[in-house]
Order: structure tokens, then sequence, then C-alpha cells
């Protein structure tokens, strides 16, 4: 029988994970404790799971989950914004679109780009770990793609940083087909799968 607890992520925090017999005496409580702690990405996501909660209960009038939608998630994010510690300069400072200001400026402090697009990568994944279903995920909705997007964008362009993805190098499988092509010696014929 597996006493492990289970990875749901909810707000309130069950008694008894796996009722059995044993489970009442001193000994299997402290068996529980010798247990693998979750992983930092799973932690961080229980953390960001627990903190939207605690918005929607704070929030006037208080959201059930059931009815949050994508205008919520922005507004949750643009919430978080006060306590962000990226400068994004405006179009009016002089240091806008340089990545190293030389000076102090009183442009607004935000959320960095990678930091909400990493909390709604974990904020959607815990949601559908919850029970919700991926076709109502609001953190999928279209209204959040495209606020991340445009503050990706705005972001870039302030701080004259690039976003743009890494493309990885792959290996050529035509590379290799040319390397044994010429280890042909001339006037050989190339086998019959080559043109």
């Amino acid at each position: 029988m597996d006493t492990r607890p289970s990875d749901d992520f909810t707000i309130t925090i069950p008694l008894t994970i796996n009722p059995s017999p044993s489970s009442s005496t001193p000994a299997s409580s402290a068996s529980s404790s010798s247990l693998p702690s979750p992983s930092r990405y799973e932690s961080q996501k229980r953390r960001d799971w627990n903190t939207f909660g605690q918005y929607l209960k704070n929030h006037r009038p208080p959201l059930s989950l059931e009815r949050c939608s994508g205008a919520h998630v922005l507004e949750f994010l643009r919430y978080l914004d006060q306590f962000g510690k990226t400068k994004v300069h405006t179009q009016m400072c002089p240091f806008y679109g340089h990545p190293n200001q030389p000076a102090p400026c009183p442009c607004p402090l935000r959320q960095a780009w990678g930091s909400l697009d990493a909390l709604i990568g974990r904020l959607r994944a815990a949601y559908e770990e919850n029970g919700g279903r991926p076709e109502t995920n609001p953190f999928g909705a279209r209204a959040v793609r495209l606020y991340l997007r445009e503050v990706r964008d705005i972001q870039s362009k302030a701080r004259g940083i690039s976003y743009e993805k890494k493309k990885r190098k792959k290996p050529l499988p035509a590379a290799s087909a040319a390397a044994d092509h010429q280890m042909l010696p001339h006037g050989s014929p190339p086998s019959a799968g080559c043109a």
C-alpha cells in the first residue's frame, strides 16, 4: 500500500491520506517524515497556487475558482506588478532601449516577463492537477497569452533585450550522408539511394 501523500494541490490539507489500521501509531507518522521532499518546481507551483487562491479569497467580491476567468488572471498579474524588481523604461526615459542604465531614473519596477511566463505555466498545470478541465483553464485563455506577448514586447524594447527563442543546433542527417559520399573513390558510382 502506498502511503506517500498525493500530489494534489489544494488550499485545504487533508488530515488523513490513506487510512489504514497502523496510521494512528506514532511510528507511522515518524516514517512519513522521511519521505522525499517535493522538487523545487513542485514546491513553487504549490506556493503559486496557494497565492492565487488567497488572491481569489481577498477579491471583492470573493471569487470561486469555477467563476475565475482570463480577465481575473490578468487582474492578478497586474496586481503582482507592484512587487516587481525589473526596471521597465518608459519611452520618455533617456535610457529607453538600453540594457544597462548608467544613472538612476524614475521608471516603474515591474514583474519581469520571464517570471510571469513561468508563473502562468505553473498555475496552468496546477489548475488541471486540481481537477480543472483544460478547455476551461483561465491561465490558458487567449487574453492571457496576448498579455504575456505584449509584456514581452514592451520589456524587450524598453530594456534593449531580445527575448527571441534561441534555436538549438540540430545535427544534420544530410551532413553524414554527404561525408559518406565524399569518402567514395573518384569514379565510383554513388549507391542506389543517392541522386
